[in-house]
């Protein structure tokens, strides 16, 4: 598999093979991979908008994420609790995926939970986010994924308050925020 990089800006819209990333990120595309285009929303856009998967190897996450945030979003890891960066934030702004920069959760459904993770009561479109189930730890829970490059986030939990009742309660390292 060839690999090419490609850089985008802050700015950059979500199209073609394009990516809402942030700076001087960097991310790689598999050139000889088969593309799949999946329907997201798009805070900027203000829509709805076609985007790509992105799929890269470990190596490639590596070398673009903090030893932290490879561990909690490529291997499922979990950060403590009322350590993460974003467990008591108050500003006003969206989340976005740190692995791929789609947008995730809005400032406005963030809540307090008392747990020390940062924790939502819906995500900013539910084509934004998939889930599947996790039996990990003898539990059974519902595990959060980036519908875009499948970046673990965190768990949701039916224990939540109105309007859904429910809680996404997510890892500060797989999240990066965006001020409004």
């Amino acid at each position: 598999m060839r690999i090419t990089r490609r850089r985008f800006l802050a700015a950059a819209p979500l199209a073609g093979a394009g990516a809402l990333l942030f700076g001087d990120r960097f991310f790689a595309v598999a050139a000889d991979a088969p593309k799949k285009t999946i329907r997201v929303y798009s805070a900027e856009k203000k829509g709805y908008v076609m985007t790509e998967k992105v799929v890269k190897p470990d190596a490639e996450w590596r070398k673009q994420l903090t030893p932290e945030q490879f561990d909690v979003t490529r291997k499922k890891g979990t950060e403590r609790a009322f350590t993460g960066a974003y467990w008591n934030t108050k500003e006003k702004g969206v989340y976005r995926c740190v692995c791929c920069g789609l947008d995730l959760f809005r400032s406005e459904t963030k809540y307090d939970s008392g747990t020390g993770w940062p924790s939502y009561y819906a995500p900013i479109a539910k084509e934004n986010i998939r889930t599947e189930e996790d039996s990990s730890f003898f539990v059974k829970r519902t595990e959060v994924l980036c519908a875009r490059c499948d970046a673990h986030l965190g768990h949701v939990f039916d224990d939540g308050p109105k309007p859904t009742g429910l809680r996404y309660c997510m890892n500060s390292a797989s999240l990066v925020f965006a001020k409004e």
